[in-house]
């Protein structure tokens, strides 16, 4: 038999390991470049993930950190403050504070069963009673979540793209067929709309 919140955990760290590595080659500018309409950016979201596993795994079971604290009395005055990087803190910086939530988050989930009851003091009402294993399965999903919008941010930025570092899960294939294959995409999207396909 597995060990489920070692499985859990596992595949929380395979997500905080493909974030990270979602910066690696790039420039300061590259990593705070906003590549969407709403600022979405690589260092941003790495910083956005170290207050969700510092409060998740934090305040929600009675194990508070000072990290966490601005993330938790956010009072919504200055929104999205935690989804991009001041000029004033640098990449180390941020990532540093993400291994600081990784190793408060692990620390938490290693004396905790996951039965143990939690409180996430922002959602309402009786959801906000919870478990470890709710909050291990939440925290997942939101990682996951992130590290797909930095796969697409990074190959948006210089190409690169896939899993992780040495394990990047494409197909083995050159530039030329993926410019051709997207040029088949282009084609077969301005078909279906020429011929009023309901999408």
């Amino acid at each position: 038999m597995t060990d489920a919140k070692a499985d859990l955990q596992n595949y929380l760290q395979r997500g905080r390991d493909a974030l990270l590595w979602k910066l690696e080659g790039l420039s300061e500018y590259d990593v705070r470049r906003p590549m969407t309409p709403t600022g979405t950016n690589l260092l941003g979201l790495v910083k956005h993930l170290a207050y969700v596993e510092l409060g998740y795994f934090g305040e929600t079971f009675g194990r508070p950190d000072a990290d966490a604290k601005a993330w938790i009395e956010d009072d919504g005055s200055n929104p999205n403050w935690d989804m991009w990087a001041t000029a004033e803190e640098s990449r180390a910086d941020v990532v540093s504070l993400y291994r600081r939530a990784w190793a408060h988050a692990d620390a938490t989930i290693g004396v905790l069963p996951l039965e143990a009851p939690g409180r996430v003091p922002w959602w309402q009402g009786d959801r906000a009673e919870v478990t470890l294993h709710r909050v291990l399965v939440h925290v997942i999903a939101e990682t996951d979540r992130h590290v797909g919008h930095a796969d697409i941010v990074r190959e948006l930025i210089d190409g690169v793209a896939g899993l992780r570092a040495g394990s990047d899960n494409m197909p083995e294939v050159d530039r030329a067929w993926w410019e051709s294959h997207r040029s088949r995409l282009e084609a077969a999207a301005k078909s279906a709309a020429a011929g009023g396909a309901v999408v």
